[in-house]
């Protein structure tokens, strides 16, 4: 076994899953998000929808660019260590700004600080986000290993955002007389904005660390560092060269659009969903966190079934089969809520019907990303071998991209979906309007259903096998020997 054909130490593969935590913590924390700045404090759907459409403009550019800047810039700590690095610190910051904003600002004042909290803290993400994904498609070439190393940083993460989400509803925001859910207690944000950001900061200087020791092991490219050096504009014609040719790449387009229209998705449930629990269902925030609990098995069992499955349809086929089955039963709840067919609020019926039908459906939904990542890195092979680079950056920033889409363009529906169905201020639960709740119910269930298998048609456009990555490998690896 070639030296980059290695397996991974549980050590590693633990030490760089680490770094997903810092995700966990934004994740576990945007179920507060949108509610804090629209029923909190008072800022318009359309504003808030508005702040994460800035956002994503900004991360459009910012993450090829990140990208291509960890792949050319050459260190004696390596390529992705020191951007690691240097974002910890400046995430925690703009976390901590993000629910903390000065008291007595007007809604526009609001508006603005939003925006720049925001988009702050998804710069300092891509700084980081996109070189720990970088290095994690580094760290070998091992077709399965890597399905292996990226199952434990999803399960690191959904455990992480599991646990911390239960922490955030139950020990932050917990249930209190008169307050109809703790998601509206304003005197709970200081406490959320003080422990996320010392948490964020804290994983990513822990991942930074314990991950060091594989620099060593990590690809050698000079070739790349020496060109993108000379001037800047050499560096920005290797971005726009690896940009063109990925344009070109059937696979990479497959799996960036699907990925990108899952994350949107996941966006659009993530605001949503808080809304619905709270007004369709009005379930507690001790009952919301129910959901975390059941993600639980997921995380654990996410890497075996990955791994059972891409053994059995190999990764094209587990993403499509995956995708449709947890899709249909994350809408459906809502779905038959709609047509009348479920069983009403105010009983334990209601929470043990939701979440019968979403743990199966949570327990395999971890697999899609999983196997995602694994064809990301085999796509970057494939990359290398048409065009002598190697791009690691560059082809995981969609990875980050997506992830951020998440709570972008996802959240920019959601605000104007919010908007579109008359969702009022300081809604309350007896007062709401039936219509409006119906509209809660069509976003999260069939609208969530149509867009995602309209985006699952471009998976089936993903062409790199088991087979065709030994090819590319061998290839690869006597192009490697004659260098």
């Amino acid at each position: 076994m070639s030296e980059r054909n290695r397996q991974i130490s549980a050590k590693t593969k633990f030490s760089f899953a680490s770094g997903s935590l810092e995700e966990a913590m934004i994740t576990a924390a945007s179920v507060a998000t949108m509610i804090f700045y629209n029923q909190v404090l008072g800022v318009s759907a359309a504003l808030c929808g508005t702040v994460f459409l800035i956002a994503s403009m900004v991360d459009a550019v910012s993450d090829p660019f990140v990208g291509a800047l960890s792949d050319s810039v050459n260190t004696r700590w390596g390529r992705r260590h020191p951007f690691m690095f240097l974002s910890a610190f400046p995430m925690g910051l703009f976390f901590y700004g993000l629910y903390q904003p000065p008291s007595g600002l007007s809604e526009h004042q609001l508006f603005l600080w939003f925006t720049v909290m925001m988009v702050g803290l998804r710069l300092c993400k891509t700084f980081y986000a996109v070189p720990h994904s970088a290095l994690g498609a580094e760290l070998t070439d091992n077709y399965d290993e890597r399905t292996s190393i990226f199952g434990w940083n999803f399960t690191v993460y959904s455990i992480g955002s599991a646990l911390l989400g239960v922490f955030i509803l139950y020990a932050i925001f917990p249930s209190v007389e008169g307050v109809e859910n703790g998601l509206l207690r304003e005197e709970q944000y200081p406490l959320l904005a003080a422990i996320g950001g010392a948490f964020v900061t804290a994983a990513i200087l822990f991942c930074t660390f314990t991950t060091a020791d594989q620099i060593p092991y990590l690809h050698d490219t000079k070739s790349v560092g020496e060109r993108t050096k000379q001037n800047f504009r050499s560096f920005l014609k290797d971005i726009f060269g690896n940009l063109w040719v990925l344009v070109h790449n059937p696979s990479y387009i497959s799996v960036c659009v699907c990925w990108l229209i899952l994350a949107i998705c996941a966006g659009l449930v993530a605001v949503v969903s808080t809304y619905t629990f709270v007004y369709a269902f009005e379930f507690s925030t001790e009952e919301i966190a129910i959901r975390g609990l059941i993600a639980l098995p997921g995380a654990f069992l996410g890497v075996i079934f990955s791994r059972w499955l891409v053994n059995i349809f190999d990764k094209k086929y587990t993403v499509i089969f995956t995708i449709m089955i947890t899709a249909f039963l994350l809408a459906l709840p809502f779905c038959l809520r709609l047509i009348g067919w479920f069983p009403e609020n105010g009983t334990i019926w209601t929470l043990i019907a939701f979440f019968a039908i979403w743990t199966p459906a949570l327990i395999f939904l971890p697999v899609v990303p999983i196997v995602i990542d694994s064809q990301l890195v085999d796509i970057t092979d494939e990359h290398e071998l048409q065009t002598g680079n190697r791009s690691e950056g560059v082809i995981f920033s969609i990875r980050t991209f997506a992830i951020k889409m998440t709570s972008g363009l996802g959240g920019l529906i959601a605000g104007f979906g919010l908007e579109l169905i008359g969702f009022p201020q300081n809604a309350s639960v007896e007062t709401l309007d039936p219509a409006v709740i119906d509209g809660l119910l069509w976003m999260m269930g069939p609208v969530y259903l149509a867009i995602i298998y309209a985006g699952l048609g471009f998976a089936f456009l993903y062409r790199i096998d088991r087979k065709r990555h030994k090819e590319i490998l061998e290839e690869l690896e006597l192009r490697r020997a004659v260098a």
